[in-house]
C-alpha cells in the first residue's frame, strides 16, 4: 500500500512539474512574442528600403524572423541583420569598399568563394606595396545607446607574404575625432576567416570613415583577401 502510494505520489509530482514547465514555456513565448510586437529594430523602415528581395511585413513577428535571418541590400553590396536583443548590425562586401588598385588585374583579383553568407565576390590580394582599403557607413541606422565594434573581415591565404610590418587601422568621425591602431598579420592564422579590429563607435550621429592600410614600408604583400567590415554591437 506505502509503495503504491509512494508511487502514486512520485506520478502526481512528475506530472505538476511537467505541467510548470509546460507553463514557464508558455510564459517565455508569450514574453518573445511581446517583446516582438512592442520593440522593432530601430529605422528598420528606411533600411529594408534598399533590400534585394521582398521583406514580409505583414506581421511583426514574420518581419522580425527575416530580419533575424538577415537581408541584402544594395545588390549584395550590403547584408543587414539584428542580433538577439533586436539590435542592427551590418556587413559591408568587400564590393561596397573603395580598393586601391583593385581594377588592376595584377595587383587584385575578384573570385566568387563560398561563405556563410553563400557565393560571394571576394578581393583577392595578387601583389601590392601600396595597400590601402576604405569604407563609409551613415551611424544613423546603428541601434541607439549601444556600444559597435568596427572590424574588417579577412582571410591569409597559406602563401601570404610581406606581413612583417604591421598594418594602420583607423576611424574618422563625424566631428573629425579619430580611432587609430596597428595590427600584425604575420601570426595571424592562415585558411580561416578572422575578425580585425578598426575600433568602437557609440553615439556618433553622421558618417564614419574607416580604413586599412600600409604602404611606408615599401614592401611587397600578396595573400590577403577581403570579404568585407562588420559592424555589430561590441561583446
Amino acid at each position: 500500500m506505502g509503495n503504491r502510494l509512494s508511487q502514486a505520489d512520485a506520478e502526481a509530482k512528475a506530472e505538476a512539474e511537467a505541467e510548470a514547465e509546460a507553463e514557464r514555456r508558455c510564459r517565455s513565448e508569450a514574453t518573445r512574442k511581446a517583446e516582438v510586437d512592442c520593440k522593432l529594430p530601430h529605422n528598420y523602415e528606411a533600411i529594408i528600403k534598399d533590400s534585394d528581395s521582398p521583406v514580409d511585413v505583414s506581421s511583426k513577428a514574420k518581419l522580425y524572423e527575416q530580419l533575424h535571418n538577415g537581408v541584402f541590400l544594395n545588390g549584395r553590396r550590403k547584408k543587414y541583420w539584428v542580433d538577439e536583443r533586436g539590435n542592427n548590425c551590418f556587413m559591408l562586401f568587400a564590393n561596397d569598399l573603395l580598393i586601391t588598385w583593385a581594377d588592376t588585374n595584377r595587383y587584385w583579383r575578384w573570385v566568387d568563394l563560398q561563405t556563410s553568407d553563400g557565393l560571394m565576390s571576394v578581393a583577392e590580394l595578387i601583389s601590392v606595396c601600396w595597400l590601402e582599403v576604405h569604407g563609409r557607413f551613415n551611424t544613423a541606422n546603428l541601434s541607439p545607446n549601444v556600444r559597435y565594434e568596427v572590424a574588417y573581415l579577412i582571410m591569409l591565404d597559406e602563401i601570404a607574404f610581406g606581413w612583417e610590418v604591421p598594418i594602420n587601422l583607423r576611424i574618422k568621425f563625424c566631428d573629425g575625432s579619430r580611432q587609430e591602431c596597428r595590427e600584425n598579420l604575420k601570426e595571424k592564422p592562415r585558411k580561416q576567416w578572422i575578425q580585425i579590429p578598426v575600433g568602437e563607435v557609440e553615439e556618433c550621429m553622421g558618417e564614419i570613415e574607416f580604413s586599412l592600410f600600409e604602404y611606408e614600408s615599401g614592401r611587397w604583400k600578396c595573400g590577403l583577401i577581403i570579404k568585407g567590415v562588420i559592424i555589430h554591437p561590441k561583446m
